[in-house]
């Protein structure tokens, strides 16, 4: 049983074939990318075709940053053009099988560091998505720069 509930407003659906090395797109072919197992995790490493880990990191930088934005505007700062910088590394872990780490770098000069760490960390406890998915399963730090 889930942890909680939602009122579904958008589902984003996709497919693959092949796994890591294959192919994934979504239903309204919004995203459509050929993946490939990194040379460093023993596959072939093509070029020009990314990982989950990448699709991962873009997808919760954008999330992070839009939950970002929308706090901002409660307490009345412009967030909006903080830079989200989001790392994902995979590699195996303790309990067995594979685990995903994540850091993520927030700037925004236009904001007192003080008060730049206060709004990630409501972003981070009370709105984002993916800080909900990843809580108390993924490791997640922050590192916030600031005016």
């Amino acid at each position: 049983m889930a942890a909680y509930t939602i009122k579904p407003l958008v589902t984003a659906t996709a497919i693959n074939t092949g796994g890591r090395n294959g192919h994934s797109e979504t239903t309204d072919h919004s995203v459509s990318v050929n993946l490939s197992v990194r040379k460093e995790m023993g596959g072939p490493g093509l070029p020009n075709t990314t990982t989950p880990e990448h699709l991962f990191a873009a997808g919760y930088a954008a999330c992070f940053g839009g939950a970002l934005d929308y706090i901002g505007k409660q307490h009345k700062k412009n967030a909006a053009n903080a830079r989200i910088t989001c790392a994902v590394s995979i590699g195996p872990r303790d309990g067995g099988g594979f685990g995903i780490a994540v850091k993520m770098k927030v700037e925004d000069k236009s904001l007192p560091t003080a008060d730049l760490k206060t709004l990630v960390n409501e972003a981070h406890e009370k709105i984002c998505p993916y800080s909900h998915a990843t809580r108390n399963n993924v490791p997640v730090e922050f590192e916030v720069v600031g005016s």
